[in-house]
Formats: C-alpha cells, sequence, structure tokens
C-alpha cells in the first residue's frame, strides 16, 4: 500500500506506471508507480539496495524494465529510443570520465551529444562551482567529480534532471553545498529535478515533494509536510492497566510496533484525507507524540511486527 497526496491537475515531467524489475529470482522492483510534477524538486528516497538506481536507470534506458511504462512530458517512451532522453541530464552514482582530459575537454567531447547544448552555460557552471579548468580530471575529487558531472548535465539544458545518489562519498560539508547548488540551479531556471538519497537531511533541505522506496515498492509519495502530518506513535507503559480503548486506526498503515525502556511505541500511517485530529489528552493510557522525519523513514523501511 502507497499513500500519495499528488495532484492529478498538475502537469506530469516524469510518470512510473507499474514498473516490473527482475533479475533472476530478485525481484528489484515491484509494481513502481511514481508521478513527478513539472518544476518540482523531488527527493527519491529509500535505503541502499531499494531499487533506486535501478529505476533511473530505466528511465535512462540504461535497463529494461520486465513490465510497466515511462511516461516523459505526457508521451510514453520506448526503452530503446535515446531521443526523448535527450531533454534528461543525468548524474550516476559513479562517475567515469577519461582522466587524462580536463573540464573543458570533457565538455567539448560530449557537447557533439546533445543539440541543445550550452558552451557558454557550461563554463559558467565551472566557475561558479569552482571545478578547475586547468588540471586533468585524475586529480580530481570525489566531490569534484560529481560537480563536474552536474555542469555537464545542466548545459545540455535539459527539462528534467536525474541525480543518483549524487552525493555519495562526500563529507558532511560538500555534501551541504552540492544540495545547495542542486537547490538553487533548480529554482534559477525552474528546472524540474529529481534526486535520489538514502538521506533524510538532504530530502528536508531541498525537497518539495518526497517518493519513499522500499522493497521495490512506492511506501509514500507527496510533501514532506503531508507525510509528517499522516505519521503518529503512539506510547504507552509496559506495566500499565490494561488499555481498553484501542487506538484509532482509522485505515492505518502499522509502521512499528516496539518496546524499549518500558515503554510500548506504536507507530502508525495514515491516509491523508484521515489523519485523526490532533489532541492534547492520551487515548485511555496512550500518549501520542509526534515523530521525527528521520524516526517516521526509519520506520517506514525498517521491519516490524504485526500488531
Amino acid at each position: 500500500m502507497a499513500f500519495t497526496d499528488t495532484a492529478a491537475s498538475v502537469s506530469q515531467a516524469l510518470e512510473l506506471r507499474q514498473i516490473d524489475k527482475n533479475y533472476g529470482d530478485l525481484s528489484v522492483l515491484r509494481g513502481l508507480n511514481m508521478v513527478v510534477n513539472e518544476g518540482e524538486i523531488y527527493g527519491f528516497l529509500g535505503r541502499n539496495g531499494a531499487g533506486k538506481s535501478t529505476a533511473l536507470r530505466i528511465i535512462m534506458g540504461v535497463n529494461r524494465a520486465d513490465s510497466g511504462s515511462v511516461h516523459l512530458f505526457g508521451q510514453a517512451i520506448a526503452p530503446t529510443d535515446p531521443v526523448p532522453r535527450q531533454q534528461i541530464g543525468y548524474v550516476a552514482q559513479e562517475q567515469h570520465f577519461y582522466d587524462w582530459m580536463t573540464a573543458p575537454r570533457v565538455g567539448r567531447f560530449v557537447a557533439g551529444f546533445y543539440p541543445h547544448w550550452d558552451a557558454a552555460e557550461y563554463r559558467h557552471l565551472l566557475h561558479t562551482l569552482e571545478v578547475p579548468t586547468d588540471r586533468k580530471i585524475q586529480g580530481f575529487s570525489g566531490g569534484m567529480h560529481a560537480k563536474l558531472a552536474l555542469c555537464l548535465a545542466l548545459a545540455c539544458k535539459p527539462r528534467l534532471l536525474l541525480l543518483d545518489e549524487p552525493t555519495a562519498g562526500m563529507d558532511a560539508v560538500a555534501r551541504r553545498e552540492f544540495i545547495d547548488i542542486v537547490r538553487d540551479e533548480a529554482v534559477r531556471s525552474r528546472r524540474t529535478t529529481l534526486f535520489s538519497s538514502h538521506l533524510i537531511d538532504e530530502v528536508e533541505l531541498a525537497a518539495d515533494k518526497v517518493g519513499i522506496l522500499d522493497e521495490g515498492k512506492m511506501r509514500f509519495e507527496g510533501s514532506l509536510t503531508t507525510l509528517q502530518q499522516s505519521v503518529k506513535r503512539y506510547v504507552t507503559l509496559v506495566d500499565a492497566p490494561e488499555v481498553e480503548t484501542p487506538l484509532p486506526l482509522n485505515g492505518a498503515l502499522l509502521l512499528r510496533d516496539q518496546t524499549r525502556d518500558g515503554q510500548r511505541e506504536v507507530t502508525l500511517q495514515y491516509p491523508a484525507t484521515d489523519v485523526p485530529p490532533a489532541v492534547a489528552h492520551n487515548f485511555a493510557g496512550w500518549r501520542v507524540e509526534q515523530p521525527t522525519l528521520e524516526d517516521i523513514f526509519i520506520a517506514m523501511v525498517g521491519k516490524t511486527p504485526a500488531l
């Protein structure tokens, strides 16, 4: 089950419909649905190995889905058709460049593959992101490789930018700088941006909308505000008298039921249209808490026993 608050009337930049992908007996994506609206920054959140990179490679045509369809700006695109994908800028999780090249030389090489390549914008981006232009790439750090890849992706003037775990391997300062750059460039160019991450703080910093992937399925899609409002945690003492009043389930999905430090904590996710009203009093022995976004993410993608 996936909860969503996506508005149907908004123009869609990207849509995945019922995408399945298997590698032998391993099911990586299972009926994945995703909607990225034009102009928004979409944070694609999930644990390492959840299937995020596979989904992005299917969008780019690097991998082929076993079933389902990819729609780009309202049109279904064939897995092997490169023309529609010229509208996409793509930064892969691992960067592969010719080490003997400089950044300007790489730009001249890549320019031939994109009809809308903007050489002046590329030079501007190299300067803005402080990418060295007089050194060979073999001396670049991991963060500098990612910045160079972002310059290349943006210089092709894409309508949609895909970033696959772009900050992997960066320290905290470099990660923050990179996310700030992505956010500022998206605002400056009004560009639709989809970036995958397993770090909730990156999504909080930049995303207008979030999709949470778990075991190949979309668990939630919508705004961070809706996500936070739709999840409640109820706490009671383990040795308290038996609770007679049941929790207000309202069609909720159990995310976590755990006991620690003498307390039982039950975390529930409600449909966006059926969240119980906020209350200051207890539900017959249950205390109501608002978990942090990190708590929500961990509860959503972790394992939990049945209630």
